[in-house]
């Protein structure tokens, strides 16, 4: 069986980020995206359309680099299969460390002067 350009990429590891970018997400409709400020890190959540009109999300950390001063991104595609396993994995982790590893900490503090932030749809 043949296999796909993501594959290629995966198994090879010779392309870089940007190729990717070009052949996925570049060449798909955003429809919706949503920008979180969190301190040295911004993470990006944004919706696309495939050429079939289905929908995937894909979940981007960006922070500058120690080194050059580059904005260094991590990137995840999540598909509507996953959104259920994914959202429940995400909230039982959470959960375990806010409930079972760091019951007296206050997680809200970090969320103070954000909330003006927090509702602003990019």
């Amino acid at each position: 069986m043949a296999e796909s350009w993501s594959e290629k990429l995966i198994l090879s590891q010779k392309w870089t980020m940007e190729d990717f970018d070009k052949r996925s997400d570049n060449q798909r409709e955003e429809v919706y995206s949503k920008k979180i400020r969190a301190g040295k890190r911004t993470y990006f959540f944004d919706v696309k359309a495939t050429r079939g009109n289905d929908y995937y999300l894909i979940i981007t950390e960006s922070k500058r680099g120690f080194e050059d001063g580059q904005f260094v991104k991590h990137k995840i595609f999540l598909y509507k299969e996953d959104f259920n396993k994914f959202l429940t994995g995400l909230s039982d982790t959470i959960g375990y460390v806010k409930e079972e590893l760091m019951p007296d900490y206050d997680f809200e503090q970090f969320d103070r002067g954000d909330e003006e932030e927090a509702n602003q749809n990019y």
